[in-house]
């Protein structure tokens, strides 16, 4: 049977841009199931029902479904709701996303009152995670394999993402075997189960006395599967029982078997290396394209790129007040800011920097001490330095398109969006040379220049003088060979990093579930 007939994947997503967002991985889950509707996949999402998306502009409504989930003695109940996400082309078919309703759970995110998807802030300005998210995605992951007997769809595959979504397998196989109606049993035992790690790093870790509220044996509470120094830990639940593992780039798919990067799992995915895989996370390129990105002051391509980038930098040194120098080396960063991004070497360094007549724009929310420090650089070079301590997706796009710098010196990257976004815009990316960073930029070294095939400015230490050294060298191409950095601007910008690329990686992981296991 051809498998545009026999394949069927319900992409299991715990944020989706365009209903809710915390960081790149919304990105992720609006594009991949898209990407792979094109390929002739039938494809649904599903989500919680944040605040943010029952506001969303893709509005969801009611299924009529309802959902009934024991949470250790007691019985919580919810609902399904159903919205969905536009083609990527014409020809294409809209993607169903479902929503799981459950108020007490998911309806707490309220930017203006500090209360975040997962995390809220305390009046001392520090994040600090719910209580009870053991219980809020317990429930989720119950609520995900309910969905799929209420709304008749069976999906061949579920690929599920991160910790949030990590019980989904345990469920399917240590419980649903005993619990589903025949001949649901049947159906619910040919599911095979993809689990992604975005970030090992957020793994789910809760009291080991919330077993019986999970509604798990406690035969499972121990080191080979659900224990994790005496902690459950939902993200290894899901490295353990999924069929297939995959993360978001080769570099960081070896990263994460080692110490250094392992985070305390690095000998249970060593144990699962084989069915392990790296697949580079793509950009959405009907969204991410200066050609047509409505939120620029000037649209552009790689043969107007001298025209429409120039009115781009005016546009945005404008914005912050500083000074509308073309020839002025303008560095920009869209950031969580946060030491994983490498917020302590753009700190370390920026006054060496500033001093030798550069500008520095910065958007992004995170760790107050970042949030201080950038304050400081804005009130000691006012006329250099712009702060936007914010998630704003225009002022994101307005960054890409005028800085001529983009920044991502970041301790572990395991793909990253932004740098794919930057090439694209001939933006040059200065990046450390980890994960996905590695895998899509390419040092200009003067033989990668000769050759054509440099795409920006990479460092492997983790320092700031390192970071410094290739920041520099990016600015004096940029100020001496003009000619030569449009040329690398060029080169970027003709890269394929669409999502088309990825998806097709993740059809063929897929396939070979289906066809051999």
């Amino acid at each position: 049977m051809a498998h545009e007939a026999r394949m069927r994947s319900a992409v299991d997503l715990k944020i989706v841009a365009g209903f809710a967002k915390t960081g790149g991985l919304a990105d992720v889950a609006a594009s991949l199931p898209r990407a792979l509707s094109e390929r002739g996949i039938t494809c649904a999402v599903i989500m919680p029902l944040y605040r943010s998306a029952r506001q969303a502009v893709l509005s969801p409504q009611p299924t009529g479904q309802a959902l009934h989930i024991p949470m250790g003695p007691k019985i919580v109940e919810g609902a399904l709701w159903r919205s969905a996400l536009p083609p990527l082309s014409p020809q294409g078919a809209p993607v169903p996303v479902i929503l799981v309703e459950q108020p007490d759970y998911y309806e707490r995110d309220n930017r203006a009152l500090g209360h975040g998807l997962y995390q809220y802030t305390t009046a001392a300005g520090q994040k600090t995670d719910y209580a009870d998210n053991c219980e809020r995605y317990g429930f989720f992951c119950r609520a995900v394999l309910e969905a799929i007997r209420l709304l008749d769809f069976w999906p061949d595959v579920l690929h599920i993402n991160d910790w949030q979504t990590g019980l989904v397998p345990v469920y399917l196989r240590e419980i649903y075997p005993q619990q589903a109606r025949s001949p649901e049993r049947a159906r619910y035992a040919q599911i095979k189960t993809l689990c992604t790690i975005h970030n090992l790093a957020y793994q789910g870790n809760f009291w080991h006395m919330d077993m019986p509220l999970l509604g798990l044996p406690w035969r499972l509470f121990n080191f080979e599967q659900l224990e994790f120094y005496n902690h459950i830990n939902f993200l290894k639940a899901g490295i353990v029982f999924a069929d297939v593992l995959t993360t978001v780039s080769p570099t960081y798919a070896r990263e994460i078997q080692t110490p250094y990067f392992g985070c305390g799992l690095q000998g249970v995915l060593l144990r699962r290396s084989a069915q392990l895989h790296g697949i580079v996370n793509g950009a959405d390129y009907q969204v991410w394209n200066p050609r047509t990105d409505a939120h620029l002051a000037a649209t552009y391509d790689e043969e107007t790129i001298n025209q429409g980038k120039p009115a781009c930098k005016a546009a945005l040194q404008k914005s912050f007040g500083l000074e509308e120098n073309p020839r002025t080396p303008l560095l920009g960063m869209v950031s969580r800011l946060v030491d994983q991004k490498g917020l302590d070497l753009l700190t370390k360094s920026a006054r060496s920097l500033l001093k030798e007549n550069m500008q520095l724009v910065v958007l992004g929310e995170g760790n107050p001490v970042y949030h201080q420090a950038l304050d400081r650089l804005r009130r000691d070079f006012p006329a250099q330095v712009g702060v936007a301590v914010a998630q704003d997706e225009k002022l994101a796009h307005q960054i890409e398109a005028g800085a001529d710098i983009f920044l991502m010196p970041s301790q572990y990257e395991p793909c990253g969006l932004n740098q794919l976004y930057s090439l694209k815009y001939g933006t040059v990316p200065v990046v450390r040379a980890t994960g996905g960073l590695a895998d899509t930029v390419v040092d200009a070294t003067p033989a990668n220049l000769a050759a054509g095939q440099a795409t920006g400015f990479t460092f492997a230490v983790y320092s700031a003088q390192a970071f410094l050294d290739s920041v520099k060298r990016a600015v004096t191409l940029f100020r001496d060979q003009p000619d030569q950095w449009l040329t690398l601007q060029r080169i970027g910008m003709r890269q394929d990093w669409s999502w088309n690329r990825s998806a097709a990686a993740y059809e063929s992981l897929y396939q070979s579930l289906i066809t051999t296991m």
